[in-house]
């Protein structure tokens, strides 16, 4: 059986990362970060795996299609 996709908050991706939040949003802009999901009204959160993807390669990540 395949396992849930796991949703992590704005606090993790900081710290996993190591970039700022001013950052990742003009990455996300340019399309070169993962963009977030809405999870609640005003709430949103990322793919725990499209984040691990882009710490292992984020030169050549690219969203999947």
């Amino acid at each position: 059986m395949h396992e849930p996709e796991c949703i992590i908050r704005l606090k993790t991706v900081l710290s996993r990362t190591g970039l700022s939040r001013s950052t990742i949003y003009r990455k996300i802009a340019e399309g070169t970060f993962p963009p977030q999901i809405k999870i609640s009204i005003n709430g949103a959160g990322w793919h725990e795996t499209e984040i691990s993807r882009w710490i292992a390669d984020p030169v050549r990540w690219r969203p999947k299609r």
